[in-house]
This record gives structure tokens, C-alpha cells and sequence, in this order.
């Protein structure tokens, strides 16, 4: 059970965070970061534990904040504001709730309190080459051979893998899809980078070839799909709050620049251009909010309300920021310009846990497989 907090607290919270970021992950920090080969800000993600953001989700008995959705998602806007280089989403978010969701007590007690100071980084390895994140996509296997576990195939786009301390491994067992501790430096794992279009971004490709692996709970794929919730809660806020930070900074800049004797935005194509993308930014922001809310509270419609939300805020990220380029010239779409940064962050999350495209037919058939009485109510 998560610990409910005021809204002043929740304020208090992201505004720390807003504060810590704005120095300490500023678009100088970044580049410089995003060069490195591990490509995340250890010092930053040291501080970040300081103040219990790593162990946001991991519940007070196990050393973390125990904080739930809501929360979560008011975080998530600000580092996804930042495009702060932390394994955020892969540890704190998808390998911590994969644990808390599995029922084990003694991986828990083993794993989350490194998680939430921050010593320890896990991953979560979900899916195959089709980068579905769908159960029929996972190609890893697990097999008992002489009282041992090992696992055997390839799971690919693990965020992070190159650097994890842990790895958490879901394959097809005799009995269904289960859950599985491996530790990246055991015989038969071989870990590949894979190229992604923003640099921020660590993706790995992981071979298993007869690993050993140490099975957690028995929750299976259920778990699997309590973490993603979580998991498309945070990209929904980092989305969201990526896409208002780059909408500011266009507003900004056609306040500054100057053509023809005026700045930019007083001509009316601007001004219209302007207003389409604060729509995008609000309601972006909307929908990340209530599916963090309605996730908080268990509604009957959290699933469509995250489903909603998955791409909703990737499309109007991807809209935002490439409708931002234009709208500061051929100077965006150079390289050194930060808007460039934020597009490719936008496009990169459109694929990032599912693709906008398999969200919204997912929330279709939902909303299609719902009694009649319902959708009209809804």
C-alpha cells in the first residue's frame, strides 16, 4: 500500500527535484554525459537516492519512500524535462515494481534497499527482437538441467543493460513466464549495445546461452504487466514534461526573435502554431496525470486511462518538438540546438515499452470489448 500524500508534499517533491535538475542536469551536463560510456550521471543519481527518489516505488520496509503513481508521475515530468541521464525508468521504476509485484519477500529484502539507496542498478529484460513488450514476444526459455536454472535465448532493447548490477529476466517456463535474477557477469550472458537515435538513451541487446538464473516468486506474467503500468505512467510524464519544456522554450524564443522589425510571435501563423501545440502540452499533461491517479486509485478504468495516455503524450511529444524545429528555423536543426535533443528523445520514446500505434489499438479493443451502457457513460 502506497503512502498518501498531500498536494503540498507532492509540490514539495517535484519542486526539489525541478530545483536539483536545473543545475545539476542542465543541456551542458547532458551532452557531456550522454558522450560518456556508461552514459549516466552517477553523481547526479547518488543525490537523486539522497532525496529518495530512486527508492520512490520500493515500500518503507525495504528502505525506499513507498511512495505510489501519482507521484511517480510528477517526478517523472521533471527528469523527463531534463532528459536527466539516470537508469530512472529501468531501476527505480520497471526492475523495482517487477520485484514488489513478484510476492518473493526474500528477493525483495536481497535486492530493493540497494535499489533505493542507490548502490545497486537493475534492469528489467521484457521482450524480444519485435520490441512488442507482449507476453508472445519473449524468446528467452528457462530450463531445469541437474537442480540448476538456466536460461537460454535473446531478450533485446534492456535499457541500461551494460551497466545493471542486476538483471531481471522474464522467460517461458513449463509452467508460463517467470521471473528470474541473473547476474550479468555469469557464464553465457553476452551483452551487446544497440544503436538508438537519442543519445541519451542505453539500449542492449542480452544473448543467454545456458545461464544460470535464480527464479523470484511465482507471479509470472501478471507482474510483468503491473511494472509496465508503472513503467507507462513514468514515460507518460517524462513525455509530458519533456514536451512542455521544449514548448516553453519555442514560446521564448519567438518572444526574442526578431523579423522584419518584430519578434516572430506577433505574426498570426505563429500565434496559431503557438496555441495547436498548448493544447498538445495540456492535454498531454492531463493524461499522464489521471492515468497516474486512476492507477493510484485502482479504478475500473486505469488500464484504458494508461493505455490512453502511452500515446497520447508520445504522440504529442513527437508533435511538439518536431513542430518546434520549424518554428525556430534552420538553427533547430542543427545538432548543437537543444530542441534537437528533445526531438530525438521524443521519437525514441514513441518506441520505448510499445510503440504509440499498439497502444491506441490496444485502447480500442478495450474501450470496444466494454458494455454499451459503459462506453456511453464513459
Amino acid at each position: 500500500m502506497a503512502i498518501t500524500t498531500t498536494l503540498e508534499e507532492r509540490r514539495a517533491i517535484a519542486d526539489t527535484v525541478r530545483k536539483l535538475l536545473a543545475d545539476a542536469s542542465s543541456e551542458k551536463h547532458v551532452r557531456a554525459i550522454m558522450e560518456t560510456p556508461e552514459g549516466i550521471d552517477r553523481a547526479l543519481w547518488s543525490t537523486l537516492a539522497a532525496l529518495g527518489i530512486a527508492g520512490l516505488l520500493v515500500p518503507t520496509r525495504f528502505g525506499g519512500a513507498g511512495l505510489g503513481p501519482v507521484e511517480l508521475e510528477l517526478v517523472a515530468e521533471e527528469t523527463g524535462a531534463a532528459l536527466a541521464c539516470t537508469p530512472f525508468l529501468s531501476s527505480s521504476v520497471l526492475a523495482a515494481g517487477l520485484l514488489t509485484e513478484s510476492g518473493d519477500e526474500a528477493a525483495c529484502a536481497r535486492l530493493l534497499p540497494g535499489i533505493a539507496d542507490g548502490t545497486t542498478i537493475a534492469t528489467a529484460a521484457l521482450t524480444g527482437a519485435r520490441g512488442s513488450w507482449q507476453a508472445p514476444d519473449v524468446t528467452v526459455t528457462a530450463a531445469d538441467e541437474g537442480g540448476t536454472t538456466r536460461l537460454s535465448g535473446v531478450a533485446s532493447y534492456v535499457m541500461h543493460a551494460a551497466i545493471a548490477d542486476v538483471l531481471l529476466v522474464i522467460a517461458r517456463t513449463a509452467d508460463g513466464h517467470g521471473l528470474f535474477e541473473v547476474d550479468p557477469r555469469a557464464d553465457g550472458v553476452a551483452i551487446e549495445a544497440l544503436s538508438t537515435f537519442d543519445r541519451t538513451l542505453r539500449l542492449g541487446r542480452i544473448t543467454f546461452a545456458r545461464t544460470p538464473a535464480r527464479r523470484i516468486g511465482t507471479a509470472g506474467w501478471p507482474a510483468v504487466e503491473a511494472a509496465l503500468r508503472l513503467a507507462l505512467v513514468a514515460r507518460a510524464g517524462e513525455q509530458a514534461g519533456g514536451a512542455r519544456r521544449i514548448f516553453d522554450m519555442t514560446v521564448e524564443y519567438t518572444r526574442n526573435r526578431i523579423q522584419f522589425g518584430r519578434p516572430i510571435g506577433g505574426f498570426q501563423a505563429i500565434k496559431h502554431m503557438a496555441a495547436e501545440l498548448l493544447l498538445e502540452a495540456e492535454s498531454a499533461t492531463s493524461a499522464a496525470r489521471d492515468a497516474a491517479q486512476q492507477l493510484a486509485q485502482q479504478t475500473q478504468g486505469a488500464d484504458e486511462a494508461i493505455d490512453m495516455a502511452a500515446f497520447a503524450c508520445a504522440d504529442a511529444f513527437a508533435q511538439i518538438a518536431a513542430t518546434a524545429i520549424q518554428m525556430h528555423g534552420g538553427i533547430a536543426f542543427t545538432w548543437e540546438h537543444p530542441a534537437h535533443l528533445y526531438l530525438r528523445r521524443a521519437r525514441a520514446y514513441s518506441y520505448l515499452l510499445g510503440s504509440s500505434g499498439s497502444h491506441r489499438e490496444r485502447f480500442v479493443t478495450r474501450i470496444a470489448a466494454q458494455p454499451e451502457d459503459v462506453r456511453i457513460a464513459s
